[in-house]
């Protein structure tokens, strides 16, 4: 009998046991620059592809957004490395309702003089060139001229007066993100004016 007891307790002792030697989820908002930079590029968050992110990506405003939210950003990175980019129509595709969704456009770089900076309050923009190439301008846009105000609908807001901060090249196998308040300008010629197709990923905050 005191053996069938010593069982039964050890039995029940073992899940508690098991349950109190997990380590909690550390939350990454705590994280040192070098936990955010090794978590980002071992890259389990993407998983086999060749695209690459590009270097200008707000590690740790990605990594705190993707742990809050890592279901609606593993549907936009499985679409963005599994779905056939040439192929899909543009428009927009529903990938979980309004959670996440897919803009897919073409159009002819322009000067950039003729191309307004915009940002986002309800949405993060995965911006992907699918084919051609353009400029994409980032600036900060705290201080700039509001030239259309804020369009809840479309979650867009313009601005000018904005002090170029800089420009990076955009073209196949590199993807960029530009979190809610970040001021960018896509569709910026390189040199000529070029037909580019574009991918963007609208991931809800």
């Amino acid at each position: 009998m005191k053996f069938m007891i010593s069982l039964l307790a050890g039995s029940f002792l073992l899940p508690l046991i098991g349950c109190a030697s997990e380590e909690p989820v550390e939350n990454p908002e705590t994280w040192s620059e070098q936990q955010l930079s090794d978590w980002f590029n071992q890259k389990d968050w993407l998983g086999q592809t060749n695209l690459q992110p590009h270097s200008s990506i707000n590690k740790r405003e990605f990594v705190i957004r993707y742990h809050q939210n890592k279901a609606r950003w593993d549907k936009a990175f499985a679409f963005l490395k599994e779905a056939d980019l040439k192929a899909i129509e543009e428009g927009n595709h529903e990938l979980d309702g309004q959670d996440v969704f897919v803009m897919v456009s073409k159009y002819n770089t322009k000067n950039h003089k003729d191309v307004p900076f915009e940002a986002h309050k309800e949405y993060t923009d995965i911006q992907y060139v699918v084919s051609g190439s353009e400029y994409i301008g980032v600036a900060d846009v705290s201080s700039a001229t509001v030239t259309t105000p804020y369009e809840e609908e479309q979650d867009i807001v313009f601005y000018d007066n904005v002090v170029d901060g800089q420009h990076h090249l955009a073209q196949p196998d590199t993807f960029f993100i530009f979190f809610p308040g970040m001021g960018h300008s896509p569709g910026r010629k390189v040199e000529d004016s070029v037909p580019v197709k574009k991918v963007v990923i609208k991931v809800k905050n």
